[in-house]
């Protein structure tokens, strides 16, 4: 089996070329085997929940995955098309044993892919699954069985639960669906808000994807939802990923705004309603996060980057939110999973309570300069990493997930960056903020060249 497949957080690779079927099988083995051992059951006991997206992978992936644990007792339910933050809330409320689903995320459209829950809605790495693949044991067979579950009217009302509906005044907004899970999911939450008109984008299902790039931070992806948003006049824009776990926003003006922007804005509504409360946000957001979260009397718990991560400080700390620049949400009340939807109705919550437009509200927490999110492939990551600690030896903070270096000026920030290897793709990520745009450049500029000698 190609070790390739084997992510950080999920199973992901090239269908049919980096794994296949008789891979699945075993992977499928290998899940049982470690969620039975999480949730102190026999594996014919368990009861497991599973969805897919909507590429052309996805259903032959979702039936063999179903094909196979059934063989040994499982309860399997089959939701069909739905997005992953459905299974993370099912999990969670009706205390299933695992849920999966099929999905490479934001991958191109040959990639399929499998992420996996254990109780608890605990993440089950792909990582995990290749240690559990070495010691596979033979599991007893035994008849089990399949059942589709319709959870649709439960999953709307919970993501409306999220704000108090009568807040929310009329908008207009783009909903960027990117032929993808978001198409489906849209319409029938906003039947549910008839004041606020959607202008829908790419909402017809393709598992080619052929409106845009799966992954809305790559280059050129979100231009089609600006460019109607100016066009419609709207109020604002939205646009998910494929699997539909992260969302970003445009504002009335067609500027494009990440995650940490967005998790500042639901912050401020939190600590309203929940003062003192924690904040999780992810070692890559704006120091601009931490600032304001203080300055509001929140609790500011910086995390390594990714959701997992996100997700075990939110349950260490108590944090009523957690989230990153990549545009992942995690709640409380949503078993401190992702949510994209309901990071979108709460946007539309404060700007109503607000009474301003987003380019304004995000104008006021812009207090440093960010640089574009620099990704380069190199040969040698350690030997990048090891360059850049030997040069900034007396300013690094810490080493929790790549390189994090700091500099003040009379105890204010001037600069700062990260420097870390992706969880996801074989690539270098290089973060750079300063107190202005001159300094971020010429600081970017500097690491590039240190790396590249």
């Amino acid at each position: 089996m190609n070790d390739k497949i084997f992510k950080s957080y999920d199973i992901r690779g090239i269908y049919n070329e980096e794994f296949n079927n008789n891979d699945v099988k075993i992977i499928a083995q290998a899940y049982l085997q470690e969620i039975a051992r999480i949730g102190k059951k026999e594996i014919k006991d368990l009861k497991i929940i599973i969805s897919r997206d909507i590429r052309h992978s996805s259903p032959e992936i979702t039936n063999t995955f179903i094909e196979e644990v059934i063989k040994y007792g499982v309860q399997i339910y089959d939701l069909g098309l739905m997005p992953i933050d459905a299974i993370y809330y099912l999990v969670g409320k009706d205390n299933y044993d695992g849920g999966v689903m099929i999905t490479a995320s934001h991958n191109p459209p040959v990639y399929g892919g499998i992420k996996m829950l254990a109780t608890k809605v605990e993440a089950i790495r792909g990582i995990r699954i290749k240690e559990v693949i070495k010691e596979l044991k033979e599991i007893s067979k035994i008849e089990g069985n399949k059942k589709e579950l319709d959870i649709w009217d439960r999953y709307i009302e919970h993501i409306l639960s999220f704000v108090n509906l009568e807040n929310i005044k009329s908008f207009k907004i783009v909903v960027d669906a990117g032929n993808a899970m978001a198409g489906i999911t849209i319409p029938k939450i906003f039947s549910k808000i008839p004041q606020i008109e959607v202008v829908e984008l790419f909402f017809e299902l393709d598992g080619d994807f052929p409106s845009r790039d799966p992954n809305p931070l790559n280059e050129g992806a979100a231009d089609k939802l600006i460019a109607k948003v100016k066009e419609a006049k709207a109020d604002l824009g939205a646009i998910f990923d494929a699997d539909s776990d992260r969302i970003f926003l445009v504002d009335e003006k067609g500027n494009f705004i990440k995650g940490d922007q967005i998790l500042i804005l639901l912050s401020e509504k939190i600590l309203k309603d929940n003062p003192g409360a924690s904040i999780i946000y992810n070692l890559i957001c704006s120091k601009a996060v931490p600032d304001i979260v203080e300055k509001l009397g929140g609790k500011a718990i910086r995390s390594e980057v990714g959701y997992a991560n996100v997700k075990k400080h939110m349950e260490e700390e108590n944090g009523i939110i957690g989230g990153e620049v990549s545009g992942h949400f995690s709640f409380k009340n949503n078993y401190y999973s992702d949510c994209a939807y309901a990071a979108l109705l709460m946007i539309l919550e404060i700007l109503s309570l607000k009474n301003e437009q987003l380019s304004s509200l995000v104008e006021k927490n812009k207090i440093y300069y960010r640089a574009n999110e620099l990704n380069i492939t190199i040969d040698d990551i350690p030997l990048a990493l090891n360059k850049l600690r030997k040069k900034y030896k007396e300013n690094i903070r810490d080493e929790i997930d790549g390189l994090t270096v700091e500099f003040y000026n009379g105890g204010l920030l001037n600069w700062w960056f990260n420097v870390r290897a992706s969880n996801t793709e074989p690539l270098l990520r290089i973060t750079v903020e300063a107190k202005d745009k001159e300094i971020a450049e010429k600081y970017q500029k500097e690491l590039l060249e240190i790396i590249n000698n």
